[in-house]
């Protein structure tokens, strides 16, 4: 397929900047693909849309204070964004920094106040470095002077609101860099109602990584490489999605990092739904045979880039660009904080 076949412009008004009171306020668009049918309608009526025994799988990832702000010993101010632990490698953390021309090998790099100090040791293409700790408490340091990495399409400073906000309410595990963003529709309340209709929920993990805010610069969209990411999808969350198959019940992913958790984890045990954990770099786009997916909530994603590609190859590219035209007629918001969109 072509990228410019789903490319589409966006007023700037229509990205949503702040999130909105409540999660379940927001839109939700029904793509129907059996039917051929687009169904306006919101998130709080979700319920209404899902069925006694369908399985509704989250990423559980939380989102760290991950960027901060450092400075060379000349004085340079440099942002490093800390992306996950060199594997194999004590104290060492891969990064992004910006400008990277300000974090060379050999350079090192301190907060304001000398409580933290990081030595570059490596330096890789688009701003990719590796840095070392060698003073104090990197943890302790993003807890206090940390921010929370907003995408880059929002435009003011991450506040108060946006730590709270820009982070699932049953996020559990930190690692990630992003959110992932379909899940911030969800209050606990949303989620209660949901089960109390008989929908199982399930949990599985994957550290959203910053490929995620990546576009797509390659012509051919098949030659994209993305970024590795860590994913788990646990034996019991495994079994029961297993037999929810079996019974004809459907699985229901809460976006699109969800879908790229359970599909690498089909991917190690040969097409199967089984455990699984690791590193993936798992790339969907169409056409693709899904092998653990039924139902798919996401958000209305940036153009050109692998998310786009993945609700295309899922909801299928003529339905795609009949919901994103739907959406952009509609006043939808889009983006992070935007709205939603169910595929069934």
């Amino acid at each position: 397929m072509r990228l410019e076949d789903l490319d589409y412009e966006l007023p700037p008004e229509r990205i949503a900047q702040h999130p909105l009171p409540r999660r379940e306020d927001a839109k939700l668009l029904v793509v129907d693909r059996g039917a051929n049918r687009l169904t306006d309608s919101v998130v709080a009526e979700l319920p209404r849309w899902l069925a006694a025994g369908d399985v509704l799988v989250l990423n559980e990832t939380r989102v760290r204070p991950a960027r901060l702000d450092v400075r060379r010993t000349t004085g340079g101010k440099v942002e490093i964004l800390f992306v996950r632990p060199e594997p194999g490698e004590a104290d060492s953390w891969r990064v992004l920094a910006k400008p990277a021309r300000h974090a060379l090998p050999g350079h090192r790099l301190s907060t304001a106040d000398a409580a933290l100090t990081l030595e570059v040791t490596s330096a890789e293409k688009n701003g990719e470095r590796v840095v070392r700790v060698i003073e104090g408490d990197l943890e302790a340091t993003l807890a206090r002077l940390g921010q929370v990495p907003l995408p880059p399409y929002i435009r003011h400073a991450p506040d108060a609101t946006d730590r709270e906000r820009y982070q699932t309410v049953y996020a559990r595990t930190d690692g990630a860099v992003a959110a992932p963003t379909a899940g911030l529709h969800f209050s606990a309340a949303l989620l209660a109602a949901l089960e109390s209709r008989g929908v199982r929920l399930e949990r599985v993990l994957l550290h959203v990584g910053p490929g995620t805010f990546r576009p797509i610069t390659a012509s051919d969209p098949r030659a994209h490489v993305m970024d590795e990411e860590y994913f788990e999808v646990p034996v019991a969350v495994a079994t029961h999605l297993r037999e929810a198959r079996a019974e004809g019940r459907r699985i229901v992913a809460v976006g699109t990092t969800a879908v790229r958790a359970l599909e690498s984890a089909c991917d190690q045990n040969h097409g199967e739904l089984g455990a699984a954990s690791g590193w993936t770099r798992k790339y969907i786009l169409p056409p693709y045979r899904f092998q653990a997916v039924d139902l798919l909530l996401t958000n209305f994603h940036l153009p050109r880039t692998t998310l786009l590609l993945l609700v295309a190859a899922f909801a299928g590219e003529d339905m795609v660009r009949r919901a994103y035209a739907h959406a952009l007629a509609g006043d939808y918001r889009f983006f992070s904080y935007g709205d939603a969109m169910l595929v069934v």
